[in-house]
């Protein structure tokens, strides 16, 4: 009992208390899903499964894949579940690159659904990250991770575009569905960001990427797109795993070239927020 913290809270065997890890279970090299059957999906690409652990909306995957240890988890949907992963496993792992594998919707009306987007960065339309860092922090990939994805992508022959994305804290009211029970407060989201430039709308990234830089670890994300808000079209349900099997095939490759990058010896780092 003298163990247990409000601060730091863990399971009665001592693992992570939402996600039910604990150190060496994690992998360095790390995808994040939101639906648990993406995580199964890209689980069945490995060449052996050495954990399986489901805990609340957690379900996690540990493998071997060409020789290289991943970790595929799906963290459920939204910025507050993302929050919970991310400190979760860097409490079990040490200098992970992470990698979100999701879905989106585009902003731009020349994207098509089921191509791939690459975000750069994230306009950050949750609160989450406010806990952790000022309103106008930015929220970006690592360049390396950026590099490693646009360069999978291109070598697989995957449609894609790279740019910003924006992270919204619900699905509904704050990306500006009408015609629901419920009508939005502010029905010209969509419209307001494409004028922007910004690509895509999603649920997760802009958390992702503030704790990423905030640990000093590589992170990115890249999106199959289901739905074009401007058209008002969202994908055929026999294309949808079509697209997310791209997307999950970009996210694996991308650590290929991560690894490459690490073996010739980064030309950049990262520094710690705040340092002189």
């Amino acid at each position: 009992m003298s163990d247990e913290s409000a601060e730091r809270v863990q399971d009665g065997e001592g693992r992570q208390y939402h996600i039910g890890l604990e150190p060496g279970e994690i992998a360095p090299r790390i995808i994040l899903v939101g639906d648990p059957e993406r995580a199964d999906r890209v689980a069945a690409r490995f060449d052996e499964t050495t954990l399986t652990r489901r805990c609340r909306e957690y379900v996690t995957h540990t493998g071997k894949l060409g020789g290289r240890d991943v970790t595929v988890m799906a963290t459920g949907i939204g910025c507050d579940n993302m929050e919970i992963a991310v400190v979760e496993l860097l409490a079990c792992v040490t200098d992970p690159v992470i990698i979100r594998v999701g879905s989106c919707g585009a902003l731009q009306p020349d994207i098509a659904v089921g191509d791939a987007i690459i975000s750069t960065a994230a306009v950050r339309l949750e609160s989450t990250s406010l806990g952790f860092v000022e309103e106008g922090y930015p929220a970006h990939a690592h360049h390396e991770a950026i590099l490693a994805l646009v360069s999978a992508a291109a070598e697989l022959g995957v449609p894609h575009r790279v740019g910003v994305t924006a992270a919204a804290a619900g699905f509904y009211g704050l990306q500006g569905r009408s015609g629901n029970a419920i009508e939005p407060r502010f029905p010209d989201i969509p419209e307001r960001l494409a004028k922007q430039g910004v690509l895509n709308l999603e649920m997760e990234t802009s958390t992702l990427f503030t704790l990423a830089t905030l640990a000093r670890v590589r992170a990115g994300a890249v999106c199959a797109v289901f739905a074009n808000r401007p058209s008002n079209g969202f994908i055929a349900p026999d294309e949808k795993h079509a697209a997310e099997d791209r997307a999950i095939s970009v996210g694996l490759r991308a650590f290929d070239y991560l690894d490459d990058m690490d073996g010739k010896g980064r030309p950049f780092v990262l520094d710690a927020p705040g340092a002189s």
